[in-house]
C-alpha cells in the first residue's frame, strides 16, 4: 500500500459533487477549478467523467483533453485530495481512468475493470485489471476506489476491507437510483467505513451523491449541487469496536 506524507487525525471536511454536465468540455472544467479553488474541503470527489462525459463520438477530442485538463488540475490541487475519472488513451486502446491528485501529484490510477454493457462501454473501452483495485493512504488514512458500476460487485468489495474510506465516482442512470443508494450504503455498514458517493445530476440520472457513516447514516440532498460533510475518523475505530466483525 503506497503511503504519502504524516499521518492525520481527528476530523476533516469532505465534498461530494453532483452537477448536472455543462455544454462544453471547458465549462465543466471551469467550474471544478472554481469549486477546488474557493472550497474549504479537504476530500473532493466528482462524476464519473465529469469533464466530457461518455462522449463517443468525439474520443480522439476527449483524450487529447485528458491532459490539458490534468495539467490545469495538477497546478492547482495541492493540500486537498481530488478524484474523479476521465479518458485515457493507452497506445490504441481507451481506458475510463480513475485518478487521485494531492500536492499536485497524480498519487492513484485505477482503470475501470467492470464495464457496463447496457451503455456499451465494453464497445468503446478497454477493461482495467482488477488487481489495480487496491487500497492506498494517504496521510494515515486507507482509501480505496470503485467506479460506478462496480459498486454491484461483491467480490470486489473484499478487496476494500479494512479501509477508511471507499470512494465512488459513478454516472448511475435515473431508472436505477434504488440500487445506487442501497448498495452504496450497505458498503459502508458491511466494511464499517465512511462511503463517499458523486454522481451526475443530469435529467437520465440518479443523483444520490452521498456522504455515507460507518453506521450508515446518509448525508445526501438531491437538490444541491455540492453536499459537505465534516466526518470523524475516530467513528470508524467505535464502530468496529461496537461491531466485531472476524
Amino acid at each position: 500500500m503506497k503511503k504519502y506524507t504524516s499521518p492525520k487525525n481527528g476530523n476533516f471536511l469532505v465534498a461530494t459533487l453532483q452537477p448536472k454536465t455543462l455544454s462544453t468540455y471547458q465549462k465543466n472544467l471551469n467550474y471544478l477549478i472554481d469549486y477546488i479553488k474557493n472550497s474549504k474541503s479537504e476530500l473532493i470527489v466528482a462524476p464519473e467523467l465529469y469533464l466530457t462525459n461518455f462522449d463517443y463520438e468525439h474520443f480522439e477530442e476527449v483524450e487529447k483533453f485528458y491532459q490539458f485538463a490534468l495539467d490545469n488540475l495538477l497546478k492547482i490541487v495541492d493540500n486537498k485530495i481530488l478524484v474523479l475519472t476521465m479518458t485515457r488513451k493507452i497506445g490504441s486502446n481507451f481506458f475510463n481512468e480513475a485518478i487521485v491528485i494531492y500536492k499536485h501529484k497524480v498519487i492513484h490510477r485505477q482503470a475501470k475493470y467492470k464495464l457496463f454493457k447496457l451503455g456499451n462501454e465494453e464497445k468503446y473501452f478497454t477493461a482495467g485489471e482488477k488487481s489495480s483495485i487496491v487500497p492506498f493512504e494517504i496521510e494515515g488514512v486507507k482509501y480505496a476506489l470503485l467506479i460506478c458500476f462496480e459498486l454491484r460487485f461483491k467480490e470486489l468489495w473484499k478487496q476494500l476491507e479494512g479501509v477508511d474510506i471507499i470512494l465512488i465516482p459513478a454516472r448511475w442512470g435515473l431508472s436505477r437510483k434504488a440500487h445506487l443508494e442501497v448498495l452504496s450504503r450497505a458498503l459502508a455498514i458491511m466494511n464499517q467505513s465512511f462511503v463517499v458517493v458523486s454522481n451526475s445530476a443530469d435529467e437520465d440520472m440518479a443523483s444520490s451523491s452521498a456522504i455515507i457513516s460507518p453506521w450508515g447514516e446518509f448525508f445526501a440532498n438531491d437538490k444541491l449541487e455540492v453536499i459537505e460533510q465534516e466526518i470523524e475518523l475516530k467513528e470508524i475505530k467505535r464502530v468496529r469496536r461496537l461491531i466485531k466483525m472476524d
